[in-house]
């Protein structure tokens, strides 16, 4: 596998190897050993999750604030534009963004650590995507940054309205939003 530091050198995209012929193909989408390798990092995954949304759905951007999640994720049908925001308040990158396509015809993986927020907007018809978590889920921790804060300034590629959820668009602005330290 190849891995791709971003911006923000702790969130990384992953392109991994693809053995393909007539017959279709093959990868491995996690492998400890070598992801070890490649990053350094050995997470330990505990639950895996699966979305489908339409197309101008943008999921985000979530984060827990205590029982923070790292994910692996990736997009096995459609294509998305996938977003990472350091919410680190120790970090020389707080604030900050950095974005990759993630799609099933390029089939890379991006790695969120913990401490980010995360986010997509769908480009295609419609996504499937997965994510990989390396804590449980807890609603009652769940935060979310608005998705159009002017003091991120994030340039999703809309050409309109996102289609949010409810707990979406009441998401807070960055400056008023429970941070990591």
């Amino acid at each position: 596998m190849i891995v791709i530091r971003t911006e923000i050198p702790d969130v990384l995209v992953i392109e991994p190897k693809v053995f393909g012929d007539e017959r279709g193909f093959f990868l491995e989408s996690f492998n400890r050993r070598v992801f070890r390798e490649k990053t350094g990092l050995t997470p330990q995954f505990v639950q895996n999750n699966h979305s489908r949304s339409g197309k101008h759905v943008l999921r985000g951007l979530h984060y827990q604030i205590r029982q923070p999640q790292a994910k692996l994720v990736r997009v096995v049908a459609g294509e998305v534009f996938d977003v990472a925001v350091d919410l680190r308040k120790s970090s020389p990158t707080f604030g900050k963004w950095t974005a990759a396509r993630l799609s099933a015809d390029n089939k890379r993986m991006a790695w969120i650590p913990e401490g980010f927020a995360h986010g997509f907007l769908v480009l295609s018809e419609y996504a499937d995507f997965l994510y990989q978590a390396t804590d449980y889920y807890a609603p009652e921790h769940e935060r979310c940054v608005i998705w159009n804060d002017p003091g991120i300034g994030i340039r999703w590629p809309l050409g309109g309205e996102p289609i949010l959820a409810a707990k979406d668009s009441a998401g807070l602005r960055l400056r008023e939003a429970e941070v990591f330290p």
